[in-house]
């Protein structure tokens, strides 16, 4: 087969492939890729990192642009990030020039001359974010109309880091204008990692469905086992002598998840002598450029980074990676782990060096579900009404005047977004948009909210899943996830979980993503919650299953299997080697905790529901019930109220929608719909109820506290 497609590339791109690249043939995914890109099908390749899905896609397109005499700017090439763009141009440069063809960047670190000169003439292949292809389609220093006229495909890469949130809406939205500008179908290409949900994330990314696609998904042709290890060094001092001493003239990236995290590691690192380069956001782009320049031609050196490196950025051959405590998905685990086992003969690896009890349970939770199979399924935010407001107002920013009518056939699937038309009659209504006699064209108050430098703040970037730094007073004490924060009681204040204790919300800055705490004594206070980024119900589960016995088929050092051990002693309610079931655990003289395992968006929903039964401060993992709450009281109201509990959703802060970009621009009734959609998970509350309802009851004995709900 790789002969074949081979066989089929253009003769121009054949020989550069032996010639110049050195390759004897096309790996596995390149091979299956190159017919159906040929025919000019809409296609979702998928490949781990380092796994060739750029050429899988740029050879065969190559190949139609010989073939098919294409000339003005003929591929769109998308990336969700700048770094990786500048990764990239070398190496599309290249292959552009064995035909003949230029490839430039487009982005906001690129001169305002050299985007003149682009504008002028363009090149043939563009790479690009999708908020600089929108600043090009309003820009009057653009003529769009020309310029894209000659547009055949675009090439999204990373598609799985856009669709998981609202950037994913907005690309999708440029990308529907951008085909009716073109005046004719554009070919869609979509470049992922691993997902749990291939089919249904190519068929959300092409909304024609009359264009035929396919997934491409081969196996991976690594037969070997990866080598996974979990170690628990109970402290980042710690943890931090061990990467000094493991694989000493070898280059190791240390994965940590937060900004504060990676700088403590770095300077601790450089205390004992390493070698330590530092990547992460808070970085300037240079300061980050010279860094990966710097690390990839080093050899016994250590690089810590945030989640900057997980995407395909080319940070040369790595030796071995290393997680501090756990990413929060699987999926996230597997691109890291894509970054070894690159060079012939060396074998994918990673070592988790967890620091806290909690992150050891993290980290053992998400390895059980990766030995399972599991990767989380892509799954774009619901209802996104108010990226339909901002894809409106940049069309006729775009178009200057258009038909009423016409509107909504620009803006492909978000024109099915429920209220698609409410948010159009409200734009017009408020005075975003004027509407003369059914010609449309900007209003005052767009100019007034989103105006500012040529009306910049309609097309800078989204940001995903935002996590708030919560401070008392000038201490920093952490990250808090949105949905803790959206999420309010009914009555009193708002309280949060978090570093080992409960904090009553004093303010929320929703736009600055900071919140003010202050110390309460609400019950629960001797609990903790996950940190920065809710679990799902699928990880919450997990969580359970470690407690139930389960250990993840890693190599497990002696401190990781002491670690959980302790963990599973702790929480020694929690029946060993059982089936999945809830707990109400009674710690006199405090009132029973409702350990469910389900999530923090559905124990949200049920102690929204359960009021009366439960305390309003919950986490991924238990919620606080009220006190004098028996099992006996909580069997009831779930089998009383199954179906009531199956649609009830947490009460809404009223400042929790300035959270969403764009909110001013749609209705204040549709954002809070929105934002109270986006905290619910409906199955996982009817899966909580149904196990705790099916669960045999077991009886306290004298010295137990504990009881299966």
């Amino acid at each position: 087969m790789t002969a074949e497609a081979f066989a089929e590339l253009h003769p121009a791109v054949q020989y550069h492939v032996v010639n110049t690249l050195g390759w004897t043939g096309l790996r596995p995914l390149q091979a299956d890729s190159v017919r159906l890109v040929l025919r000019g099908d809409d296609a979702l390749l998928i490949a781990p990192t380092a796994g060739g899905k750029t050429e899988a896609a740029m050879l065969p397109l190559l190949s139609r642009m010989a073939a098919g005499n294409w000339h003005g700017l003929s591929v769109v090439y998308v990336c969700p990030l700048r770094a990786l763009l500048n990764n990239l141009e070398p190496r599309l440069s290249l292959m552009a020039g064995w035909l003949g063809r230029r490839v430039a960047l487009w982005h906001g670190d690129i001169a305002g001359s050299v985007k003149r000169r682009l504008a002028a003439d363009p090149p043939d292949v563009l790479l690009t974010t999708p908020e600089s292809l929108e600043a090009m389609l309003i820009s009057g220093r653009v003529d769009h109309s020309w310029a894209f006229a000659s547009l055949q495909a675009v090439v999204v890469d990373e598609l799985h880091a856009f669709a998981g949130d609202d950037r994913g809406w907005h690309l999708l939205g440029v990308l529907s204008r951008l085909t009716r500008v073109a005046g004719h179908r554009l070919q869609r290409i979509g470049l992922s990692a691993t997902v749990g949900n291939p089919e249904s994330l190519l068929d959300w990314l092409c909304d024609d469905p009359a264009a035929p696609r396919t997934v491409v998904n081969p196996p991976s042709g690594d037969a070997s086992s990866p080598d996974v290890q979990l170690d628990h060094a109970g402290s980042l001092a710690n943890a931090a002598i061990v990467v000094a001493r493991l694989y000493q003239g070898a280059k190791r990236l240390v994965f940590c998840d937060s900004r504060a995290q990676t700088e403590q590691l770095a300077l601790a690192l450089r205390g004992h002598g390493v070698q330590t380069y530092v990547s992460h956001s808070s970085l300037s782009a240079d300061t980050r450029r010279q860094t990966e320049a710097a690390f990839a031609t080093a050899t016994n050196c250590v690089i810590v980074a945030t989640s900057t490196l997980e995407l395909g950025v080319d940070i040369g051959d790595l030796d071995h990676v290393i997680q501090i405590d756990a990413p929060a998905t699987v999926a996230s685990f597997l691109q890291r782990l894509g970054r070894t086992g690159r060079r012939p003969g060396s074998t994918r690896n990673a070592l988790f060096l967890t620091t806290r009890p909690e992150t050891l349970w993290m980290a053992a939770a998400l390895l059980l579900l990766w030995q399972r199979g599991y990767v989380e399924p892509v799954t774009p935010p619901v209802l996104p009404r108010h990226i339909v407001a901002q894809q409106m107002l940049g069309l006729i920013l775009q178009e200057r005047r258009l038909v009423r009518a016409d509107m909504l056939g620009w803006l492909g699937g978000l024109a099915g977004v429920p209220g698609a038309d409410e948010v159009l009659a409200y734009l017009v209504g408020e005075g975003f948009l004027i509407d003369d006699g059914g010609l449309v064209s900007i209003g005052p108050r767009a100019e007034k909210e989103f105006g500012g430098r040529f009306f910049r703040d309609l097309t800078s970037a989204f940001t995903s899943e935002p996590t708030f730094t919560a401070t008392w007073g000038r201490d920093v004490l952490g990250e808090l996830p949105a949905l803790a924060l959206a999420a309010r009681p009914a009555a009193g204040p708002t309280v949060v979980l978090l570093g080992g204790r409960s904090w009553m919300v004093r303010h929320v800055d929703w736009r600055g993503r900071r919140v003010q705490v202050e110390p309460s004594e609400s019950r629960g206070s001797t609990r903790w919650s996950s940190g920065g980024r809710a679990k799902s119900h699928v990880l919450a589960r997990a969580h359970h299953d470690v407690l139930a016995g389960q250990d993840p088929a890693v190599d497990l050092s002696r401190r990781a299997r002491a670690g959980l051990a302790e963990l599973r002693a702790k929480y020694n309610f929690v029946e060993q080697g059982g089936g999945f079931h809830t707990y109400l655990v009674r710690q006199e003289p405090d009132a029973p905790t409702w350990w469910t395992f389900a999530g923090f968006a559905a124990n949200s929903a049920l102690a929204s529901g359960l009021a009366d039964l439960m305390e309003p401060a919950v986490s991924d993992l238990f919620m606080q019930a009220r006190s004098g709450t028996s099992r006996d009281d909580l069997r009831t109201a779930l089998r009383d109220r199954r179906d009531q509990l199956a649609l009830a959703s947490p009460a809404i802060d009223e400042e929790a929608v300035d959270g969403l970009k764009f909110s001013a621009a749609i209705p204040r009734k549709l954002a809070d719909q929105t934002v109270r959609a986006r905290l619910t998970d409906r199955e996982a509350v009817l899966r909580t109820v149904d196990a705790s309802l099916l669960s045999a009851v077991i009886l306290p004995g004298p010295s137990s506290a504990a009881g299966n709900i």
